[in-house]
């Protein structure tokens, strides 16, 4: 049951538990308590609203920032990693693997804003071997949502 309520909840945080309840053929108490649990275990880390930020008339700039680190002995990557984690700016950091270690989200006002972040305070980190900046000019889908609106069809009509 736990998988079932974790695919759900991660299209909708918003679920309503009684809904959830006849979905998966049991009760909401039941369900409560699950989800109360995971989130003890800190298998459901958090509940976050996705906002189109251009329709609600606020400007920001959010930047995909790949960064090459020199590992430390016994720590690897984690502790750049927990250093970048700390900026306010940073939206999100992930190991990867290629040709770059680590991938970071930054958010800002403006392009100066973000450029100023990586050349002032990512950069400089000790073990930050090199950056490169992927601003994001346009979201086409976030987190499994699309951010337009789809025709409901794109045919053209026939006529006889």
């Amino acid at each position: 049951m736990r998988k079932q309520i974790l695919k759900y909840l991660e299209k909708n945080s918003r679920a309503n538990l009684g809904e959830l309840a006849v979905l998966l053929d049991s009760n909401e108490a039941a369900i409560a308590n699950e989800i109360a649990q995971m989130e003890k275990e800190k298998i459901i880390c958090g509940y976050h609203t996705l906002i189109d930020w251009d329709k609600a008339g606020e400007e920001r700039v959010n930047a995909l920032i790949e960064v090459s680190v020199k590992p430390q002995r016994d720590k690897g990557f984690d502790k750049t990693a927990e250093r970048i984690c700390n900026y306010p700016e940073v939206t999100a950091v992930y190991l990867t693997s290629g040709g770059y270690d680590l991938i970071v989200t930054v958010e800002g006002k403006t392009l100066m804003e973000v450029s100023r972040f990586v050349s002032g305070k990512l950069s400089p980190i000790e073990d930050v071997i090199s950056t490169t900046t992927h601003f994001i000019l346009k979201k086409y889908k976030d987190h499994g949502t699309l951010m337009f609106h789809k025709n409901k069809s794109e045919r053209m009509p026939v006529t006889p």
